[in-house]
């Protein structure tokens, strides 16, 4: 270990390109509370793999990040997409096998002149539970 990430082999759990919706931004058109914005997010789970094999591994399961992304529908406006972020964060490390995530969020429709803007963000375990 670099007492960040370890080096060894693992299997990376992956949801990709999931729209929901979600009142968040900071521009005025991005507060109406009727109109929440479309939101792309990526997720990735790393975890040691358990098994010299990844076939016999138990499976990373990432249904409990879906279920997050899902509810964000029926949350309240936030005003950045880092808060967003650390949620899901913290919905990844639920699982303590999780030694690293990566999320990425787009707003796919923020801009005419863009295909999107938005934000990654890759995080240990070991930077998230120091609060770094």
């Amino acid at each position: 270990m670099n007492g960040l990430f370890s080096l060894e082999d693992h299997v990376v759990s992956v949801l990709d390109d999931m729209i929901v919706e979600a009142r968040c931004g900071l521009h005025p058109w991005e507060r109406h509370p009727e109109r929440p914005n479309l939101l792309r997010f990526s997720v990735r789970l790393y975890a040691l793999l358990a098994t010299p094999r990844a076939a016999n591994t138990p499976i990373l399961d990432y249904d409990h990040v879906r279920n997050h992304l899902k509810g964000l529908r029926d949350r309240d406006h936030v005003d950045l997409l880092e808060t967003l972020v650390d949620e899901v964060a913290e919905a990844c490390f639920a699982d303590p096998r999780v030694e690293a995530c990566f999320v990425s969020v787009r707003k796919p429709a923020i801009f005419n002149e863009a295909a999107g803007a938005g934000i990654d963000v890759f995080r240990t375990r070991a930077g998230w539970e120091r609060g770094a």
